[in-house]
C-alpha cells in the first residue's frame, strides 16, 4: 500500500486579504509579470491544525517564551521553546522544532580559562503533513487590487474632538474659529489616506495541495541519537496506553487505535473545510472551496484540477479545468459551476471527499507496519523478494 495519500483543492476568493504583509502578500510571477496573491504554507497548516483543535474542543499545546536582559537592561527575545508532547493533537500532526543550549562543563585538557561550555540539545519531529502555499490555479485567474482607504467620522462631529496647533501652541476654539472664517476653511472630521496606505486584496481562483506520511502521522520515533521525544516523554506515553510498534524509520510508539478514531474523521474534515478568519475582519470571503481531488498519486491531482492556456490574440488566457478522467479521486461541488463548466457537480461532494480520505486514511496499518529490506544489504524484517 503506498504510505501516501495526496489532496488539491480549488477555492473561490472573493476581494478579501489571507495572507498580510503590506495589505495582502503578494509574490512576483516572472513569466506573466503579475503580482500574484499567496497565503504561505505555514499560515495554511496553523489553520488547519486549529480547526483540528476546535472541533476537538481542546486548546493548542503550551509553548514557552524566553526572553533576556542585556548589560544595557534591555529585553532581548529568545528561542520559543515547545512542549514537544504528542499528547497534545497539533503537536502530533503538526510536529515541532527545540533546541536548548545546555551549559556543561569542559574538560579541563580542552580548556584552560573556560570551564563551562554550551551544548545544544535538540527535539525534532517532521510533521507527517507537508502543505503547499495557497496560490492562484494559475497566475492569469487571479487579481491583486488596492482600494482608496478613507477614516470617516464625518457622521458625528460632535461626538469626535479637534485640536489644532499653530507652531507649537493650541489654538483655543476662538482662535480656530478665527482662522476658519479668514482662510475659507473647514475641519472634517474625515482623513483621506489614500492607495498607498490602502488595503491590498485578491480576488480569483486559489489552490492548495497537501501530502500526508501515513507512516508517521500516529507514530512517534523512540531513537534517543536525533531525539523527536526524551525518555521521560516515551515512559509517559508507555503509561498511558501508546503502543510498541516498529516501523521504516526504526522502533516508535503508536496512538491507541480509540484516539487515532476520534482524530481522523476531524483531521479529514479540517484538511478541506479550514478557514482563514484572522486577516478578514474587513474583507470577509467564504472562500467557498469549489473541487477536491485525492490520489495516492500526485501527478493525477495536477491532472484532475487544472489550468489550460489559451491563446486568444496577443493577450494570452487560461482557462480552469476540471478533469474527472485525469486518475483522481474527485469531488465537485455545487458553486464550481458558476466558474467552471461541469455537469458533475453534487450537493454533498465535500462529505464525500471527507468520507473517501477517512477510507484511506484508516485502510492504513499504524501497528503493524510492512518493513521489507534487501537481503543482500542486512535487515531485521521480512523481504520483499
Amino acid at each position: 500500500m503506498n504510505p501516501y495519500i495526496f489532496l488539491r483543492a480549488l477555492r473561490h476568493a472573493d476581494h478579501t486579504v489571507f495572507c498580510v504583509s503590506d495589505g495582502q502578500k503578494t509574490y512576483f510571477d516572472a513569466q506573466f509579470e503579475l503580482s500574484i496573491a499567496y497565503s504561505s504554507g505555514q499560515q495554511v497548516k496553523r489553520s488547519i491544525l486549529q480547526s483540528v483543535c476546535d472541533s476537538l474542543n481542546v486548546s493548542m499545546a503550551p509553548v514557552t517564551f524566553n526572553y533576556e536582559i542585556d548589560k544595557n537592561n534591555k529585553l532581548k527575545p529568545k528561542e520559543v521553546h515547545s512542549s514537544c508532547n504528542p499528547k497534545y493533537v497539533d503537536q502530533l500532526i503538526g510536529g515541532w522544532m527545540r533546541a536548548k543550549d545546555i551549559k556543561q562543563k569542559k574538560k579541563k585538557e580542552d580548556s584552560d580559562n573556560n570551564d563551562s561550555d554550551s551544548v545544544s540539545s535538540v527535539y525534532k519531529r517532521r510533521s507527517p503533513l507537508s502543505i503547499s502555499a495557497m496560490r492562484p490555479l494559475h497566475p492569469l485567474l487571479a487579481s491583486v487590487d488596492s482600494e482608496n482607504l478613507t477614516f470617516d467620522r464625518s457622521d458625528s462631529p460632535d461626538n469626535h474632538k479637534v485640536y489644532v496647533w499653530f507652531d507649537g501652541k493650541e489654538l483655543k476654539q476662538n482662535e480656530i474659529d478665527e482662522f476658519l472664517s479668514k482662510n475659507n476653511r473647514t475641519l472634517p472630521r474625515r482623513i483621506y489616506l489614500g492607495k498607498e496606505k490602502g488595503i491590498k486584496s485578491t480576488s480569483g481562483l486559489f489552490i492548495y495541495d497537501v501530502a500526508i506520511d501515513l507512516r508517521t502521522l500516529f507514530c512517534v520515533s523512540m531513537n534517543q541519537h536525533e531525539p523527536e521525544i526524551t525518555k521521560e516523554m516515551i515512559e509517559e506515553l508507555k503509561s498511558s496506553g501508546w503502543i510498541e510498534s516498529e516501523n521504516v524509520f526504526g522502533k516508535c510508539l503508536v496512538l491507541p487505535k480509540e484516539n487515532r478514531e476520534k482524530i481522523i474523521p476531524v483531521l479529514a474534515k479540517a484538511l478541506i473545510e479550514w478557514r482563514i478568519t484572522s486577516n478578514q475582519s474587513r474583507t470577509f470571503s467564504p472562500m467557498e472551496t469549489l473541487a477536491v481531488a485525492i490520489s495516492d498519486n500526485a501527478n493525477t491531482l495536477t491532472a484532475a484540477i487544472r489550468a489550460k492556456l489559451i491563446e486568444d490574440g496577443e493577450k494570452p488566457k487560461a482557462k480552469p479545468v476540471i478533469d474527472p478522467d485525469a486518475g483522481a479521486d474527485l469531488f465537485v461541488t455545487l458553486p464550481c459551476a458558476a466558474y467552471i463548466p461541469t455537469e458533475i457537480e453534487t450537493v454533498d461532494a465535500l462529505k464525500q471527499a471527507e468520507e473517501r480520505l477517512i477510507e484511506m486514511i484508516s485502510a492504513f496499518d499504524f501497528e503493524q507496519q510492512e518493513i521489507y529490506s534487501n537481503p543482500e544489504i542486512g535487515g531485521t524484517t521480512s523481504t520483499l523478494f
